[in-house]
């Protein structure tokens, strides 16, 4: 599979934020959100065997990895390295941008699952079958860009997701929406979501990567 870097850091987003995690990036994505913050991992990357990318997260001292991209369902590889790291004891997490459908994902992986907002200019992409398809450990992300997008997203989870038992996260675009204005809108509408920060970036700062 093509591998744009594995790391060791901290979980940065989702209800499992501040948790060590190793993280394998995968190569690739057909997608282009205007806030896309990996645009590294487009292409490039180098070709590793499975057996070499199991190694490579064995040699550090968790059991939670998450598998991320670009976009790691667009590689047919994912599938045997999720099974292989749920064999092996793992605690496994897939950021996945919603285009993909997810049903053959294996069912113990937590799945945190973009639904793209207009402003991302890949909204036309959601595959809305998803939302069908999860476990009630899994999330929903919406990354918010505007006042426009948070009332698409609230529509969203009135209409779709507010009977269902998942998580549902609302984050600010990082440098398109303050997270105050986020966090102000959510209490004045009363909405049950969670805000959430990407922490990593406050840590360790935007540009920052393998960390």
């Amino acid at each position: 599979m093509r591998i744009t870097e594995i790391f060791f850091s901290i979980q940065g987003e989702s209800s499992h934020a501040g948790k060590p995690c190793v993280f394998v990036r995968l190569t690739g994505c057909s997608l282009r959100c205007v806030y896309c913050d990996t645009k590294y991992a487009y292409a490039g990357g180098r070709e590793m065997s499975l057996d070499e990318v199991l190694s490579a997260i064995t040699s550090y001292p968790v059991k939670l990895v998450e598998v991320t991209g670009g976009e790691p369902l667009e590689q047919e590889e994912v599938y045997p390295l999720m099974t292989s790291l749920l064999d092996r004891g793992y605690t496994v997490m897939l950021e996945t941008g919603g285009h993909v459908s997810v049903d053959r994902v294996p069912k113990p992986v937590i799945k945190i699952i973009d639904i793209k907002c207009p402003d991302s200019n890949e909204g036309h992409t959601v595959r809305w079958e998803n939302i069908d398809l999860v476990e009630p450990y899994d999330e929903f992300k919406f990354v918010i860009s505007s006042r426009m997008d948070y009332e698409w997203s609230k529509n969203i989870y009135v209409e779709r997701l507010r009977h269902k038992p998942n998580t549902v996260l609302f984050s600010p675009a990082h440098d398109e929406l303050p997270a105050v204005n986020l966090a102000r809108w959510i209490l004045e509408d009363g909405l049950p979501v969670r805000l959430q920060l990407q922490i990593h970036k406050y840590i360790w700062g935007r540009e920052a990567r393998g960390v």
